[in-house]
């Protein structure tokens, strides 16, 4: 018991933003994010700039390994640290970030300069699907990423390069910025612009709070969702502007426990949980909740999407809650048969538990809820609650605006337009 408490006593002693033994202040970690933008932290916290360590802010100089030597300084600093990216242009390739670090406190990387990758694939060019990525952070126990800068992909150069649209086994293109295996984080302030891939690319972590981020780029760049995730759990994303040409946030297998509130998604792909049903032994789904958001102008505005294979899994305990859709193209979609319709096999994820509640605004489709279940493991414990879509699109036929259930067991509660399968 007397240990418990000196342990507490210690934490509150230090900067805000307690990190001690696992025990993590979310809150109070928000607090020091805001403040640590503006060079504001406590007085012990020691700053590691990247200019001390050669980094040249002139926009030509490739300050990777200047960049990599301020974090391993910061990280192995036995007291509360911070690196430090200033005003400025730098520009840099793949760099690795990897713990575990000696910070007693959240590590803190403060970024208000501009950095930019280095445009050629050639840099990114490492042999294996961990070696293409741009910045990746790895194995940290605490970690603050914040700051009013920017991280500029320079995708513009490579996207003509991109073939996943026409092959499914592609390689994917590096992502901004990557989280593998970080617990107790926060990313608060920055923008992402033009990734080659993903902006942000979360994996095998836990503890993420991600708020106030904009991303960024053309509604026509191949393969560039907003925020990516995989076999992570306890990831909130909050009061965030997506722009991009694929998912706005996409959820693939092993997600747990995602909240996703007041995000401002589109041009887009919308919501997506999955694909799933890809790899072998993929772990489940469950406990999504979408909410507060909206999405304009965007492919699709919430889906669930699985291939049709042998691979088993589950996707259960979804909420969808009080969206405005602007002009979506498919507003409500589950697709079981994604990537491959003609494949006489049937999707072996089982989706289950799915609530859509009070969601309105606009389809430029004339199916504007269009569930897609598989054959053989029908979407059981489908709820649609309020649901108030007008048809916005091309006045080009006489279809009605409707609904279209395959294989799915819908219960309807409230006002429906379009009105419900039966």
């Amino acid at each position: 018991m007397m240990a418990s408490v000196i342990v507490m006593i210690l934490c509150l002693a230090l900067a805000r933003g307690c990190h001690c033994n696992g025990l993590f202040d979310a809150a109070a970690a928000k607090h020091t994010a805001r403040d640590a933008a503006n060079g504001i932290v406590s007085p012990d916290v020691k700053a590691f700039n990247v200019l001390e360590h050669g980094a040249k802010a002139d926009g030509k100089t490739d300050s990777s390994i200047n960049f990599i030597r301020t974090f391993e300084a910061a990280c192995n600093f036995h007291g509360n640290a911070m690196m430090v990216i200033p005003d400025g242009v730098f520009l840099i390739g793949p760099v690795l970030f990897s713990g575990p670090c000696f910070s007693p406190s959240l590590l803190i990387v403060q970024v208000n300069g501009i950095v930019k990758a280095q445009p050629n694939m050639a840099y990114y060019r490492g042999g294996g699907e961990d070696d293409i990525d741009w910045i990746t952070f790895q194995a940290i126990d605490g970690l603050i990423l914040t700051g009013r800068g920017t991280f500029h992909g320079q995708g513009s150069a490579v996207w003509r390069l991109n073939d996943c649209a026409r092959k499914s086994n592609c390689i994917r293109f590096p992502a901004t910025l990557k989280f593998i295996k970080v617990t107790d984080a926060i990313i608060r302030g920055i923008k992402s612009i033009d990734p080659k891939g993903f902006h942000i690319m979360i994996s095998m972590s836990q503890n993420f709070r991600i708020f106030e981020v904009d991303l960024y780029a053309p509604g026509d760049s191949p393969n560039t969702d907003g925020i990516h995730m995989s076999k992570s759990d306890l990831v909130k994303i909050s009061k965030t502007v997506i722009a991009t040409g694929d998912d706005c946030v996409s959820m693939i297998h092993g997600s747990t426990n995602i909240s996703i509130k007041k995000v401002i998604c589109g041009p887009g792909h919308g919501f997506s949980i999955g694909s799933l049903g890809h790899y072998d032994d993929e772990a489940d789904v469950s406990g999504i909740i979408v909410k507060n958001c909206s999405l304009r102008e965007t492919d699709n505005g919430v889906r669930i999407k699985t291939y049709k294979t042998d691979s088993p899994s589950k996707a259960s305990g979804i909420i969808f809650q009080d969206l405005i859709m602007t002009r979506v193209r498919n507003p409500i979609i589950i697709d079981q048969e994604y990537g491959n319709k003609k494949h006489s096999q049937s999707s072996k994820v089982r989706i289950s538990d799915v609530h859509y509640i009070n969601i309105w605004g606009t389809s430029t489709s004339k199916v504007a809820v269009d569930l897609l279940c598989s054959a053989s493991n029908p979407c059981q414990g489908i709820h649609i609650d309020n649901v108030n879509l007008q048809y916005a699109g091309p006045q080009d036929d006489n279809l009605p605006f409707s609904s279209n259930c395959r294989n799915a067991k819908v219960a309807y509660h409230g006002f429906q337009s379009p009105p419900p399968c039966y």
